[in-house]
């Protein structure tokens, strides 16, 4: 996993050029989430036809339905495989997704190898 998880389980994570990421910031208190490289928007829809987790959107930092609803976005977006997604996503919500945090700048990132870290080591991103 890129970077660590310090003692109050924030993620730390680092940026490395070309690696996939996805960014995410509060926008009128709706978390929005972009694909980099793209800079493409990450919504629900796709995901909410596998599980109906949060319809009113994304959200981070505990174990909650839309920390559920990302996570599943997030590997269905990644691996484009709905069976592989559903399978992992909430080992990937706990893991990764309830422990990030808003920074000082108002972001969180999430990166390739954040999200390979709970997949098997034989699957590649789509992306």
């Amino acid at each position: 996993m890129s970077g660590t998880f310090d003692a109050y389980a924030t993620a730390q994570t680092t940026h490395h050029q070309g690696e996939i990421r996805y960014i995410g910031s509060r926008e009128q208190g709706e978390t929005v989430v972009t694909t980099h490289p793209g800079g493409q928007r990450l919504t629900p829809e796709r995901s909410l036809r596998i599980a109906r987790h949060s319809p009113s959107g994304f959200a981070v930092g505990y174990r909650g339905s839309g920390p559920a609803q990302l996570a599943l976005a997030v590997l269905l977006n990644y691996t484009d495989n709905a069976a592989l997604a559903r399978e992992h996503y909430q080992t990937f919500k706990d893991e990764v997704i309830s422990r990030l945090e808003y920074g000082a700048d108002g972001t969180w990132t999430i990166t390739d190898a954040d999200i390979e870290h709970v997949l098997p080591d034989d699957v590649a991103p789509t992306a």
